[in-house]
């Protein structure tokens, strides 16, 4: 099956594209990134490849932007319950990880779920929660990575 359907981005949703593209929400800007290379003429499989997706997924983005526009980009809330511990987990990174760099330890995925652990939250689900948002990249940046 081919990339057979016009793709139409107008100027406006060039730039709200753009923007989202700069997202914190990797799937966000994954989705934004997708759409504008497939309006300059990349072929699904193509961007599949550059974004580590199934071509199947890009031809779903495409066709919910030409349905929807800009709202199919910007993300959605999972289905199912508020993770509420998760985002308690990750409230206390964001907490110790926004401190200057001079005044904060250095952050390992262990001392955060020790701090958490401190803070009433229990550590079993805390590093796992700070694992996850790590790799989706909602994580604060804390400076150059350490191990």
């Amino acid at each position: 099956m081919g990339d057979k359907s016009p793709l139409i981005v107008t100027e406006e949703q060039r730039e709200g594209l753009e923007r989202l593209a700069d997202s914190a929400n990797r799937e966000e800007a994954d989705r934004a990134r997708g759409i504008l290379l497939s309006a300059s003429g990349w072929k699904s499989r193509e961007i599949g490849e550059a974004l580590r997706v199934r071509e199947d997924t890009v031809r779903s983005w495409r066709s919910a932007f030409m349905r929807e526009g800009l709202e199919a980009i910007v993300r959605h809330p999972a289905p199912g319950r508020v993770p509420v511990k998760a985002e308690a987990a990750l409230a206390v990174a964001g907490e110790v990880l926004a401190l200057p760099v001079e005044n904060r330890a250095n952050w390992t995925l262990p001392r955060l779920s020790d701090e958490i652990e401190r803070r009433d939250l229990p550590s079993h689900f805390a590093l796992a929660a700070l694992g996850g948002a790590a790799q989706k990249g909602a994580m604060p940046a804390s400076g150059p990575a350490t191990r």
